[in-house]
This record gives structure tokens, C-alpha cells and sequence, in this order.
């Protein structure tokens, strides 16, 4: 895998509404502008280094438009698990990862990492839906080179419910404890946004350019 400074990263663009957030994050966390490739190209994400799945809405309507770019759903299957590609989802681009979403009926996910994604339903009625918000990040493993203890920024009124514990790797509290990362191998999803994580954000981004998995 190449260094941080030649590492080229397709942002994937499928009309995910933080693909601009997210571009500029990455490049504050040291990725050089001409190695970011924001793309909806399959193509692209088959020479891509790293490839990171934005996503802000419901499940149904992100997986659709992902399937509705010709080969795209192969390129990133033969890119991430078969090349074995870091990979990152962001929010609704990690929900994907799961088997199924239940926001407005059933759907299903890419079924990278098993598990389902659920409505949030907090046990305390103090705790508003959607998630909004800054809220600490507690680690399920201390061995996870990409994450660290500390607050992020959530939105969100749906969750992933991972069906392997081995596969969390963080959770933040929310009327209960709510999954803020999942994880296998050279996959990572998130849902809190680095994006708008400030300090706590970038560095996460800056590890995932370094992350030789």
C-alpha cells in the first residue's frame, strides 16, 4: 500500500448529501487534492488505494442509488473485498454494511458485516430521535488502530445493530448504548460524522490515510 502522500482515495458520489463535507475533511486531514477522486466512476474505485462510502438520509434511497450507477455495487465488492482496499462508510455509508435496513420496509444492504440497522428507540424519554449532537465515543477494543476515546458529532435516528460482537468497535450513549463503529479486516464504518468532528474528526480521517489494514 502506498503512503499517505501517493495514496489515492475514491470518495464515492452517489448523491450522498455530505460528499463535500467529506472531501474537504479529508483534505484537512493531509490528503494531497490531487489524490482525492470524487467519482461515480467504478473504474476509479477499481484503481483506488482507499475508497470512502459517504451517506446522509434513509437507507432505502442511498442503497438504491448506489445500485443505480452501472457496476458500481462490483467494483467496490472486487475493490474492498477482494483487493482488500481500506475501506470507510461514513453515517448512512456505514449502515450499508449491514445485511438490512428497516427505514420504511426492509431493504438490503451490501451484507459486509452482519447485522441490521434498526430504529434508535432510547429508554430515556429525555433522549430525543433523531441523535443530534456531540457524545462520547467508548471503545469496545483498545487494539483498533483507527479509533480513539473521545466526542464526536451524531445524526441519526437509526442504528446498526451488529450481529457478531466482534465486529463493534465502539459504542456512545444514547437512552442505551448505540453502536458508533463497526468494523472487520480492512472495513470501517462510522456513525458519527468526522466531518464535523473538529480536532477528534480529522485525526480519525488522518489515521484512515495512514491505515495499512
Amino acid at each position: 500500500m502506498k503512503n499517505q502522500a501517493s495514496s489515492t482515495v475514491a470518495l464515492i458520489d452517489y448523491g450522498a448529501g455530505n460528499l463535500r463535507s467529506v472531501a474537504n475533511a479529508l483534505l484537512a486531514s493531509g490528503l494531497a487534492r490531487e489524490n482525492l477522486v470524487v467519482t461515480a466512476n467504478p473504474d476509479e474505485v477499481l484503481q483506488a488505494d482507499r475508497v470512502v462510502l459517504p451517506g446522509v438520509g434513509a437507507f432505502a434511497s442511498c442503497m438504491q442509488a448506489l445500485k443505480a450507477i452501472p457496476d458500481m455495487v462490483p467494483a467496490l465488492e472486487k475493490t474492498v473485498l477482494e483487493k482488500k482496499r481500506p475501506f470507510l462508510g461514513i453515517c448512512v455509508g456505514m449502515q450499508l454494511l449491514a445485511d438490512q435496513g428497516e427505514e420504511y420496509g426492509i431493504h438490503q444492504g451490501l451484507g459486509w458485516i452482519k447485522g441490521k440497522v434498526t430504529p434508535l428507540r432510547p429508554n430515556d424519554s429525555s433522549c430525543k430521535v433523531p441523535h443530534m449532537g456531540w457524545n462520547q465515543i467508548d471503545l469496545t477494543t483498545d487494539s483498533h488502530p483507527l479509533l480513539r476515546a473521545g466526542e464526536a458529532y451524531f445524526l441519526h435516528s437509526y442504528a446498526f445493530v451488529p450481529e457478531d460482537e466482534s465486529t463493534l468497535l465502539a459504542t456512545t450513549e444514547h437512552g442505551g448504548l448505540v453502536t458508533a463503529a463497526v468494523g472487520r479486516d480492512n472495513i470501517m464504518g462510522v456513525q458519527f460524522h468526522p466531518e464535523k468532528s473538529q480536532s477528534y474528526g480529522l485525526e480519525f480521517l488522518s489515521r484512515f490515510l495512514d491505515w495499512n489494514p
